[in-house]
């Protein structure tokens, strides 16, 4: 389904939805089924439909039934081929956190183009940036990537892309390992989002999977790779920083690299370099402490992840002991914002580990 050399796979014919939901399944993508040419879950039974209970106890489970969407999904292979010889025509749904994927959900509707400083949530868009043409969830990624310097993950074919019937695009990746839990989110929310319109698949959610077909289209791989790629560090920073994470990163092992920084510690750095490093740094640093003056309004996290990233490429270059890159971070931070100190550790621990892979190398003076 989703590896080229195999089939069935994503645009393949002959293949039959239980034959895409065996092959996940056995690759460890827990599944569950949707309501034939609908993308939403198939019915509950008529017991869980008129009662109220809890959907990760609910005892239908057990029956080998279906109830409750995502929470039912499972990769017991005798479940679905049951579940599919009762209803061949049911859709594919698979199940995000419980699979550990992380997708990204691009959408193209036709929307009123809201305030723009409500298109890429902390990140403030002058007055003076030209938005023309700016129209879909594809476009504010794209100006996410382009801000932060980095690829567009609507063209990242070294992980899964698939076209939705709606013209938008899923951008399947893995979920980090040893990092932040993160959750789903809504791309029009005024609380918890990525950019305007761009949704976030994760914990608590579903994707329907490629080859399911509803009553508006079917849902097509687009080429490139076949399987998910790792969530790149940078995108897990900008989730972090747009409150999707609900728990910090598991600590860094005593007797390894630093997982915080991504990079082998550096016990001892030259005085000269370790001074450049503390130069450059010394600025954001202040700009994380002087929104201490202020309880909103000053970009706080955006200003913190820029100086966890930008230490992280100091690190990376030799230019800052991580420990103390780290340290002084989150001093700052607890300094402006004493009462999310929790947060302000995912902020600056991811931060760090997108950073890491850009080391930057300031200019020593003599």
């Amino acid at each position: 389904m989703l590896v080229q050399s195999e089939n069935p796979r994503p645009g393949a014919t002959g293949g039959t939805a239980l034959d895409v939901a065996v092959w996940l399944a056995s690759r460890g993508y827990p599944v569950h089924p949707l309501a034939p040419g609908a993308k939403t879950p198939a019915a509950n039974c008529r017991e869980c439909t008129g009662r109220r209970h809890s959907p990760e106890t609910c005892p239908c489970h057990a029956e080998r039934r279906w109830c409750h969407g995502f929470h039912a999904a499972t990769t017991d292979l005798d479940t679905l081929r049951e579940w599919w010889r009762r209803e061949p025509e049911f859709g594919i749904g698979v199940a995000c956190g419980a699979a550990g994927l992380v997708v990204i959900d691009v959408d193209a509707h036709a929307d009123e183009l809201p305030d723009r400083q409500r298109l890429l949530p902390g990140i403030p868009i002058d007055d003076r940036v030209d938005l023309t043409g700016l129209q879909s969830g594809f476009d504010t990624l794209a100006l996410l990537a382009a801000h932060r310097s980095r690829p567009n993950p609507c063209e990242d074919t070294s992980t899964l892309r698939v076209r939705t019937p709606s013209g938008g695009m899923h951008i399947w990746y893995r979920a980090p390992k040893g990092g932040p839990r993160l959750r789903c989110s809504s791309g029009s929310s005024s609380r918890v989002a990525l950019a305007w319109q761009v949704d976030v698949r994760a914990e608590g959610g579903y994707i329907v999977a490629p080859t399911t077909r509803t009553a508006a289209g079917a849902y097509e791989a687009l080429p490139g790779a076949r399987l998910p790629a790792p969530l790149p560090l940078w995108l897990t920073a900008e989730l972090v920083r747009t409150g999707h994470a609900d728990s910090p990163a598991s600590p860094a092992p005593s007797d390894g690299p630093s997982a915080a920084a991504g990079a082998p510690e550096r016990l001892s750095l030259p005085g000269k370099r370790r001074e450049a490093g503390r130069r450059l740094l010394s600025g954001l640093l202040e700009e994380v402490g002087s929104c201490g003056a202020s309880p909103s309004g000053t970009a706080f996290s955006e200003k913190l992840n820029r100086a966890a990233f930008t230490a992280g490429g100091l690190v990376a270059g030799g230019h800052l002991d991580a420990a103390e890159g780290r340290s002084l971070l989150l001093e700052a931070a607890d300094r402006a914002r004493p009462h999310q100190s929790r947060r302000n550790v995912l902020i600056v621990d991811s931060g760090l580990r997108a950073g890491s892979d850009r080391p930057i190398h300031p200019k020593e003076r003599t």
